[in-house]
Formats: C-alpha cells, structure tokens, sequence
C-alpha cells in the first residue's frame, strides 16, 4: 500500500495533470497571452479549461471534507490561514506579472522544459531562483510571534 501512496498516486496525477495542461493548451505562452489580453485579441478558451478545472475540483473537495482522513495519507493538511496578507498579495502579484509577461506559470513551465526552448530554460532556471532566495529570506527571518486577540468570540 506505501508504494501506492508514495509513488504510483503521485505519479498518475502529475501525467493526469500534465496531459490536462498539454491538451488545454497551457504550455503554449502565445495562447495563455491571448487569453490574458482582454482587450485586444482575446482568446476565451481557456476560460473553459478553467471551469471545467473548477467544475472537477469543487465536488473532489466537497466529498474529501467529508472524509475524516484521506485514502492514502494519514491525515489532511487543509490549509490553517484563511486571511489576505501582505505576503499573500504580493506573491499573487508577482505570479500575475510573471504569468502576463512570459505566458507560463510553474506548472506548463516544468513541462515546456522538454522543448528546451532557451526561454523556457531561462524562466525557469529565473523562477526555481526566486524560490530559493524567497526560501533563504524565510528562513533568515525570526518566527512570528502568534497574535492574541481580546476578543473571546475570534
């Protein structure tokens, strides 16, 4: 059962989501930048890649909740914080940017490696550098202090 849960699970859903990217198109920049140019020649295609993604997950995760723990792990690992922060803005900022100026987010990115386009390479050895530096100045940083509220009901 542990070689299903450490390699055979996580294997099938990257080649699933892998082959979702390749055949939605998400590895092609000039597409996703079509779709990002809302007020030129704009591509809405991918807006059906990403309700469907949407029409997929939202059922996936109503009936994981109900699940008091996973099939193949001990326990979930929801996330805990819920709030938007600084970071949180920030980082989806620095996502978007990246995502509108090169047309590849992470994932396509890993996958367009293949093609060893010398862009390509470039993004990501730049985007694999940014999270080890993030990862670097995290781990630089003192522990944040847990907030306590006066408020009993929160």
């Amino acid at each position: 059962m542990e070689i299903i849960s450490r390699i055979i699970a996580p294997l099938l859903c990257g080649l699933i989501f892998g082959a979702g990217l390749l055949v939605s198109g998400m590895v092609q920049p000039t597409k996703v930048l079509a779709f990002l140019d809302i007020f030129g020649a704009w591509d809405p295609s991918l807006a059906v890649v990403m309700a469907a993604a949407l029409a997929v997950a939202t059922p996936g995760f109503m009936l994981a909740r109900q699940r008091a723990r996973p099939v193949l792990a001990g326990q979930y690992f929801w996330p805990g914080k819920s709030d938007i922060d600084a970071p949180l803005v920030l980082g989806a900022g620095l996502f978007g940017v990246g995502w509108g100026l090169v047309g590849l987010c992470p994932g396509p990115a890993l996958e367009s490696l293949a093609t060893l386009s010398p862009g390509v390479i470039v993004f990501v050895v730049a985007m694999a550098s940014g999270m080890l530096l993030h990862d670097t100045w995290q781990a630089s940083r003192p522990p944040l202090q847990p907030q306590v509220s006066i408020n009993p009901d929160r």
